[in-house]
């Protein structure tokens, strides 16, 4: 199955209308993308408008071998160099560890001593023992040579609720543990961070749902309601209407934190069991210090409901991973997909009582299922047939080759160099890349008149121009 992308926009209006100090400056790590997902790159902009991209989904690429037992997963596959394979640990059934050669064709594999829902597979830990790391939420962690022999850790926990995330970032060295707690709302997430995985430090409650997330999620209720191509929730009642964060995912990208937090949406309760009936949709959000937290795409779905003639999984419960991994030029996000919630009634008085099956529902209820984003696809800044204009903030220039992830195929785009204080520098002025040549490129390289590259410049404090013409620039970097 192949869905295209939704494209949800934001108009930004100009941000500054001088040039910061020099003492403002910001850096520019040579290889690392400068991502549009917040302001700290911009100084200036005009004529533009920011736009979340949802990745195309691929359908489901790890389904129960089991019927009745529901699939999910919270980990990210894990890439073993050595072997030339991705492991990767599901829950709900009995085969709870696969791998595969390429990601899409994956086979069951040994079965684990512990349960380990969230692993991660750490390259440069000398230990041989230790290379991969998991979380056993409210119990602890554990590590194994090899994802399937685990040893636990005499590690305190991290104090968590039923859901739980782990990922790890090997450029910072940095464990990043996201549990379920309680919040204003009800459930909320917060972030533990360890570098030796040995002491965590306990960042507390994170990210929770605010006023804005319940008026956003009562209207977002009643439009599903009336969209019979959505599949309807059995238990619907106003009173109980309420948004909450189920789990997060959050992994380091280019700099920052992206999260992936699976708001939870209340439609009613299910009687006799004191929990509710709903749905889940998956937002972005980025941060810089995992503390402050700015939601993206105006909170609308990252990842939202298949349509009920699609033949997907993901129509009512969407979970995301702890990460996605990168495939070349694209990102791959495997996430959960689940068809029904309350999908039993509860017999008896709480607690004593007995879950029985709904009557004629789909045994095969969950997936595991891909969806697929161009690198860096995160957020584009977008202009119209009337050019719009980015300026960055100052910066050190400390390599001698720009790239610029862009897509100007029915358009232009055009960089020019200016200097700290804001005006174009000799022979940098900005060169159009017009529609004829059909940009659509992750690394597409400017020319300018006098120059190929920024060798001439280097170590000198720069600002870059871009100029747009029907076009969409996700991302730059310094090579």
């Amino acid at each position: 199955m192949l869905q295209g992308n939704w494209r949800i926009a934001t108009v930004v209006l100009v941000l500054s209308t001088g040039f910061s100090r020099a003492s403002d400056a910001i850096e520019v790590k040579p290889g690392q993308a400068q991502l549009f997902l917040d302001d700290v790159v911009i100084e200036k902009m005009e004529g533009l408008k920011r736009t979340m991209h949802q990745p195309a989904k691929r359908g489901a690429v790890i389904r129960s071998p089991q019927p009745g037992k529901t699939l999910q997963t919270r980990s990210a596959p894990a890439w073993d160099s050595s072997k030339r394979l991705y492991s990767f640990w599901v829950l709900g059934i009995d085969d709870t560890f696969w791998q595969s050669k390429d990601g899409l064709h994956w086979t069951p594999g040994r079965k684990p001593n512990l349960r380990t829902d969230l692993a991660i597979h750490d390259p440069v830990d000398p230990d041989g023992a230790r290379r991969f790391k998991a979380a056993l939420p409210n119990e602890g962690f554990a590590v194994s040579p090899d994802g399937i022999n685990w040893t636990r850790l005499a590690v305190p926990k991290v104090p968590s609720s039923d859901e739980a995330n782990l990922s790890y970032d090997p450029h910072q060295g940095l464990f990043i543990h996201t549990v379920k707690r309680g919040g204003k709302y009800g459930r909320a997430v917060a972030i533990a961070t360890s570098r030796d995985f040995k002491s965590w430090t306990d960042l507390g409650v994170v990210f929770q749902a605010d006023a804005f997330d319940q008026k956003l999620g009562s209207e977002r209720i009643q439009a599903r309601l009336v969209d019979k191509q959505l599949q309807q929730p059995f238990h619907v009642d106003p009173k109980v209407f309420n948004v909450d964060v189920y789990n997060m995912g959050v992994f380091h990208y280019e700099g920052l934190y992206v999260g992936m937090p699976a708001m939870y949406h209340a439609t009613g309760p299910i009687p006799n069991y004191p929990n509710t009936d709903g749905f889940h949709v998956v937002q972005l959000a980025a941060s810089r210090d995992l503390k402050q937290w700015q939601r993206l795409g105006e909170r609308q779905p990252f990842i939202g409901p298949s349509r009920l003639d699609s033949g997907a999984y993901d129509l009512t419960q969407i979970l995301p991973p702890s990460a996605p991994i990168v495939r070349g030029d694209e990102l791959w996000f495997y996430y959960t997909g689940l068809k029904d919630r309350a999908t039993y009634t509860y017999v008896g008085k709480f607690p004593k009582g007995q879950y029985v099956p709904k009557p004629n529902l789909d045994r095969d209820q969950g997936a595991v299922c891909l969806a697929v984003l161009r690198r860096d696809g995160f957020i584009s800044l977008d202009s119209g047939e009337k050019p719009g204009t980015l300026v960055t903030k100052p910066f050190k220039l400390e390599g001698n080759k720009l790239l610029v992830n862009v897509d100007a195929g029915t358009g232009a785009v055009t960089v020019a160099i200016l200097d700290q204080a804001g005006k174009p520098l000799a022979g940098y002025c900005g060169k159009e890349a017009a529609s004829a040549q059909r940009i659509d490129d992750l690394r597409w390289q400017p020319r300018w008149q006098e120059h190929s590259d920024l060798s001439t410049l280097k170590n000198q404090t720069v600002r870059l121009q871009f100029t747009l013409r029907n076009a969409k620039l996700y991302a730059f970097r310094v090579q």
